[in-house]
């Protein structure tokens, strides 16, 4: 019999705050490694459609599209690695104006899908071009679009991920030491010296950091390759898996399990290549971070400001403006003019057409929900990581990230593998349902709530926590009152960015949506491959604007929130 005496301590099941962390717990090991072990489970033993992995793995067109992959990860990664720094540089460390401004701008393409990016950069060039047509610089009827190759899918691939060696650059230069720069300057060191032979060293982990990042998306990238590639004969991993999983359905889940595992293990070699980059060298520093010093460029302000906002219009603007432009014709390839532009492709697809309205509801209530559901997981769990510590603790955190590490497309696979069959005792299945889409959310995106969460407990200070706990509040009271309205705005903002990186998204839901179950990606990427590109450019932009306008509203809500949990304000 239990010992009920007063003094006598509580069963462990009694103990709330015991209970929470299991279930947390158990939640996590749901949504982060359920979906990975069953992939690889699959792919060792088949148990689904498909043959075994030696099969799979002794075709051409694996090792075809395993080349390929490597290619444009390579080349995206090179070219996004290059106007990355430059941007980077040019804001942080010169003088140059209206640099709030030029941030928004330059970081508004990672924020934009890939699949729009794709269709609004083939409204740039090729016969059919608005733009060109206007300009009479359009070729001939027939001409193949330059975009539909390798070539095609590296510069978009590029331009599309520069902003995130530019973010992570950015965050690496506000923790520079000013002492050691200012400490060279007065030894007479030229700016241009004391950026080689000062900054860049020090910012080396950030590099690689970013340069890592901007790899292992490249890998999973799926829009742009789908749209660029699929039309112009060049499969990759991420596309071969779509076609196969499209074209045969779950009778070849076992293959396309062998490909994603496949994929998978590129991209944990980038992860290990990065880790194995930085235990080469000690990158260690002491001395008084903040704010970079702003060299002043003189003469040279003007060309550099010129640069910088050629860079804003050339990865943004100019694919924008085409887009647009593509979405008032009457008719793809029908040159517009005053007499001839129309909203009538807008009208369609707000009100018209079935599927894209259902899109924009689907995307919103899944968007929106994924991330008040993260913040109700994030907040406890977040507080027990950054708490408590540990092993099991630190494997979790550990785990949480696996998901947003592997490329979505993976991710669809995994989550079919895992709910292809009704759920046990509960008698009834997430496949083919709008609720699939939602768990991989959750999945994909419960990092991107965590994160920011358990950096916000570990800055807080355990004082607060320890003065409510000695004058007798519960753990439920203590969260409510003291810490949860401390980190509530990070939470907020990592709310804030999933809905950002759902709405849009395309790289899970394409391979998990049903009748019914569309998604604004799938609407996109269904309307451009059947040939509707003015519906597609008309769908593409209002996305575009509701992404601005939620970025705006997220810049202006920022200024009351600390530096750092809105990524691109200054």
């Amino acid at each position: 019999m239990a010992d009920t005496r007063a003094g006598a301590p509580r069963p462990v099941w009694r103990d709330p705050e015991t209970v929470l962390l299991a279930i947390l717990v158990a939640v996590t090991l749901v949504l982060a490694v359920a979906p990975v072990l069953r992939l690889i489970l699959e792919s060792a033993f088949p148990t689904a459609g498909g043959g075994p992995a030696l099969a799979v793995l002794s075709q051409a067109a694996t090792w075809t599209a395993t080349r390929r992959t490597l290619e444009v990860t390579l080349g995206g990664t090179l070219l996004a690695a290059v106007v990355g720094c430059v941007m980077a540089l040019l804001a942080a460390l010169t003088d140059i104006r209206a640099r709030p401004a030029l941030v928004f701008g330059f970081v508004l393409p990672l924020m934009i899908p890939p699949q729009v990016t794709a269709i609004a950069w083939l409204q740039v060039f090729g016969p059919a071009s608005p733009l060109l047509k206007m300009l009479d610089l359009a070729p001939p009827i027939g001409t193949r679009n330059p975009l539909y190759s390798r070539d095609g899918i590296i510069l978009l691939l590029g331009i599309h991920y520069a902003p995130l060696v530019f973010l992570t650059l950015r965050a690496g230069l506000r923790r520079l030491p000013r002492d050691f720069v200012e400490a060279a300057l007065a030894t007479g060191a030229s700016p241009l010296r004391v950026v080689a032979t000062v900054i860049v060293p020090i910012m080396i982990p950030a590099l690689i950091a970013g340069v890592m990042l901007t790899l292992v998306s490249c890998v999973g990238n799926f829009g742009i390759p789908a749209l660029l590639g699929i039309p112009g004969g060049y499969t990759v991993l991420t596309t071969l898996i779509y076609q196969r999983l499209a074209g045969l359905g779950p009778r070849v889940l076992a293959d396309v399990a062998t490909l994603s595992v496949l994929i998978g293990v590129v991209v944990f070699a980038g992860i290990w290549a990065q880790a194995w980059l930085l235990r080469r060298g000690d990158y260690r520093i002491s001395g008084t971070s903040g704010e970079p010093p702003r060299f002043e460029l003189g003469r040279w302000r003007l060309p550099a400001e010129t640069l910088a906002w050629f860079l804003v219009l050339f990865t943004f603007a100019l694919p924008m403006l085409a887009m647009v432009l593509t979405s008032l014709v009457p008719a793809y390839g029908v040159k517009l003019t005053a007499v001839n532009a129309t909203l009538e492709n807008y009208r369609f697809v707000i009100f018209d057409h079935g599927p894209t309205r259902r899109a924009f509801v689907n995307s919103f209530l899944l968007s929106a929900g994924a991330g008040a559901v993260l913040i109700a997981l994030a907040l406890p769990l977040g507080h027990f990581i950054a708490r408590r510590g540990g092993r099991l603790l630190g494997g979790l955190a550990f785990a949480a990230e696996l998901p947003y590490a592997l490329p979505g497309v993976v991710l669809a696979i995994a989550c079919i593998l895992l709910f292809l069959k009704p759920l046990p005792l509960l008698g009834f299945g997430l496949y083919n349902t709008v609720w699939i889409i939602f768990v991989a959310y959750l999945m994909r995106f419960l990092i991107l709530v965590l994160r920011p969460v358990v950096a916000a407990f570990q800055q807080l200070d355990r004082s607060y926590e320890e003065a409510a706990q000695m004058a007798g509040a519960r753990f439920a009271f203590r969260q409510r009152t003291v810490s949860l309205p401390m980190v509530a705005p990070a939470a907020a903002a990592g709310a804030l960015i999933v809905f950002l990186t759902a709405f849009n998204e395309l790289t899970v839901s394409a391979l998990l949506w049903s009748s019914g179950a569309e998604t604004l990606g799938v609407a996109v990427f269904g309307l451009e491959q059947g040939g509707e590109s003015t519906y597609a450019a008309a769908l593409s932009a209002l996305s575009v604007a509701v992404t601005i306008a939620i970025m705006a509203l997220a810049s202006l809500a920022g200024r009351r929130m600390p530096q750092g949990v809105v990524p691109w304000r200054d």
